[in-house]
């Protein structure tokens, strides 16, 4: 479960809760739950960029915790050396209470729940620790000042590493909300205004203008227009729409002005359910981590066990009260995990560092864990093993030359920015290709485009039924084909599609060697996979979408032995 308030991870076993409005809230401290009490609605569907800022704000804040404790705990040697009483109780009360204080509110929570773990024996021995001490400070004896001040700051870095180490995660949440723009143009009755996307209502008309996102779900009312729906459904063309046709929000709107009545807002729309997919991905917990709070909980009944023990036995021997009672705090405080409080965090920094030098972000830990047992792996295609953009593949010429085909379709698309004739212009610069700036350019909706260039009537338009054997042949491999005619007549035809990485064979034969069986998931088009897996020697599906995808990856884990991973 995530706190609401901060964004981390919360055991509900040993969290603080509060129900509201029939859902039960789980918080990591008193101070995230107060701030829930004041005003819930304010954290209530919160977007998990916001999340990503608590997870800093704790990591910070450990930050801070060990680099005053650490600070302070060589004057602590220096006073407890020469015997300087009182400063030494001012500086270890400090460090007790100040760097001490997460793991003394940990050990509260666990012990509310009946759930101890680290917080608990961290916060015991520490504890005992420093109380012992001042007590032998009152009545003379042995002191554990230093010991536990050691300890404080360890357990301090463990976390602050730890934290480091995986809060870069919510950033990839972070960047599905940012596909929303925050503001929308609201069409009213007396005017078009800005508003918040939040404000947004079921049956509001909203204008979006060409080069912007789609605010939400909705349904066009008013014109026609190609929109990019790429970082969506992985479809890699862009989706030509008019009036009636449903419309994702974040999507691209690449040409045209288009109104759009919203269907649906907040939780309920598409990329909120991808966002919470993700979401869930990222909540699970690795089995190292499992398994050190599950030894953490033993190792605290045990040091408990042993400290009583230890404590009687002594009485029982020497009869001296304060000779036992630091032999039992001295006992307590070895037990207590400095090592198994760094161990972890150091692990899963280190291997998430080595991992990000090679280009592998580390989100989900069990799934690093389980990464030896791949035997199935699944790639997406659009910028995964594609580029996923655009690029002249074929140019045909029917009449005339290559660069004349490329200089009459650049000239006619300069100045659109409908990716395909981005693709095209692009291609004609690096030629080389001169273009002639083109006049009376008119757009014809879902056709193309036409304009007269060098005073000849020049289209750019998909091809008829009729078309060549030649065109027939690229659309049968999943490409995109434009023709050009001059006057009426054919002149050539232009063929792009979304191009395959360089480095995708080589990762596919690497994974082969190592007994890894590949199938790429698709959100595009039957030809186009296709055409992509024939390239590749992989098999495909097609035609699915981000939320169909998850439901064919536990299809596949079902039928496969061994882990199957997604890449995309």
């Amino acid at each position: 479960m995530r706190d609401p308030v901060c964004g981390m991870d919360v055991d509900p076993r040993n969290a603080l809760s509060l129900d509201y409005k029939g859902k039960t809230y789980y918080f990591c401290s008193n101070q995230c739950k107060s701030a829930f009490e004041r005003n819930p609605e304010a954290y209530i569907g919160r977007k998990e960029h916001e999340h990503h800022k608590g997870h800093e704000h704790h990591a910070e804040d450990f930050k801070r915790r060990f680099i005053v404790s650490s600070l302070l705990t060589p004057v602590l040697l220096v006073t407890t050396l020469f015997n300087l009483q009182i400063l030494t109780f001012i500086v270890s009360t400090f460090i007790f209470f100040y760097g001490g204080l997460p793991f003394l509110k940990g050990m509260r929570r666990e012990i509310s729940s009946k759930q101890p773990g680290m917080m608990t024996l961290v916060g015991m021995a520490t504890g005992v620790a420093y109380f012992y001490s001042l007590l032998s400070l009152l009545i003379g004896g042995s002191t554990f000042f230093l010991e536990f001040a050691v300890l404080i700051d360890i357990m301090l870095f463990g976390h602050y590493i730890e934290m480091r180490a995986v809060k870069g995660a919510s950033k990839a949440l972070e960047e599905l909300a940012n596909l929303l723009p925050s503001h929308a143009h609201l069409i009213t009755s007396e005017d078009i205004i800005d508003v918040p996307v939040k404000e947004l209502k079921v049956g509001d008309i909203v204008l979006v203008k060409p080069g912007e996102r789609v605010p939400s779900d909705g349904v066009v009312v008013e014109g026609r227009s190609a929109l990019n729906v790429s970082a969506l459904t992985g479809e890699s063309v862009p989706i030509e729409v008019k009036e009636g046709d449903g419309v994702l929000g974040g999507s691209i709107n690449e040409e045209f002005a288009i109104k759009v009545r919203i269907a649906r807002v907040g939780l309920e729309t598409y990329l909120s359910q991808v966002i919470r997919l993700v979401e869930q991905a990222m909540e699970s917990k690795s089995r190292t981590q499992n398994l050190a709070d599950r030894f953490a909980s033993w190792l605290t009944l045990t040091a408990i066990t042993v400290g009583i023990i230890t404590f009687t036995t002594w009485v029982y021997l020497k009869g001296d009260l304060l000779f036992s009672l630091e032999r039992m705090v001295a006992v307590m405080v070895t037990t207590c995990p400095h090592a198994l409080g760094l161990a972890i965090p150091l692990v899963v920094a280190v291997s998430t560092t080595i991992s990000a030098k090679r280009g592998l972000i580390i989100r989900n830990r069990n799934a690093f864990e389980e990464a030896r047992r791949i035997r199935t792996c699944v790639f997406d295609k659009t910028g995964t093993l594609t580029t996923g953009k655009f690029s002249v593949t074929n140019v045909i010429p029917f009449n005339g030359s290559e660069r004349d085909i490329i200089k009459l379709a650049a000239s006619a698309e300069l100045g659109s920015n409908h990716p395909i004739a981005v693709a095209i212009v692009e291609h004609a610069r690096r030629m080389g290709v001169e273009l002639i700036p083109a006049q009376k350019v008119h757009v014809l909706p879902g056709v193309g485009v036409e304009a007269i260039v060098d005073g000849e009537k020049i289209v750019v338009a998909k091809p008829d039924e009729k078309s060549p054997d030649e065109i027939n042949s690229l659309l049968d491999q999943g490409k995109t084909v434009v023709t050009i005619s001059k006057n009426g007549k054919l002149m050539g035809a232009v063929a792009l599609a979304d191009s395959i990485r360089s480095e995708s064979k080589q990762a596919i034969e690497l994974l082969r060697k190592m007994g890894v069986d590949i199938v790429m998931i698709t959100g595009d088009s039957e030809r186009v996979a296709k055409w992509v897996a024939k390239e590749l020697g992989i098999k495909y599906i097609a035609g699915v979408m981000p939320h169909e995808k998850a439901e064919i990856i536990r299809k596949l884990k079902k039928n496969v032995d061994g882990t199957v991973a997604m890449v995309g």
